[in-house]
């Protein structure tokens, strides 16, 4: 039990880190990044990588009821799918884009346009497939090995008390 609540734990913190990282990669593009002489590169990527720690602890703030509640439900399923990890941190950050949107003041510029809402949803995806890659993909614990060789329908054909069951097929 409490191998699972790490990992999860482990998992949550990784995807937040992934999504900081990816928000912040939508302010310092990466084309941007690898033009960079090597006197402003050591400041630069120092300031991204306080500002993707910033966003990240930001976007732990928020998912965290979120997330909690999908890894919850993901470890109760044993749901192991990276679409279900990755659609279910899509819709964690489509709740933080309409909260963002919400809170504008009337009049103001307005974050509702297709480059914010592209880097709310691609970070959404990316934070949920991290999450996936830390925790997800072991969820609900080990799985029981069937015995090697020995499908359900193999073991079903081999026990002893199953031969009435079975018809007889006529020999050629």
């Amino acid at each position: 039990m409490l191998g699972r609540i790490l990992r999860v734990l482990f998992g949550f913190v990784l995807a937040c880190l992934a999504a900081g990282l990816t928000l912040v990669l939508f302010v310092y593009t990466p084309a941007e990044l690898v033009s960079l002489s090597a006197s402003t590169a050591p400041a630069r990527l120092s300031e991204l990588g306080l500002l993707a720690l910033a966003a990240a602890t930001h976007a732990g703030v928020f998912a965290a009821p979120f997330a909690l509640l999908g890894a919850g439900f993901g470890e109760w399923r044993k749901i192991r799918n990276l679409a279900y990890y990755a659609l279910f941190g899509g819709g964690i950050a489509a709740l933080g884009f309409f909260a963002q949107y919400r809170s504008e003041a009337a009049g103001e510029l307005s974050i509702l346009n297709t480059y914010a809402l592209s880097a709310f949803a691609l970070t959404g995806l990316v934070g949920g497939g991290a999450y996936w890659l830390g925790a997800g993909r072991r969820a609900g614990g080990r799985r029981r090995e069937e015995s090697a060789g020995a499908g359900p329908a193999d073991s079903a054909a081999s026990s002893p008390g199953t031969a009435a069951a079975t018809p007889d097929l006529p020999k050629a």
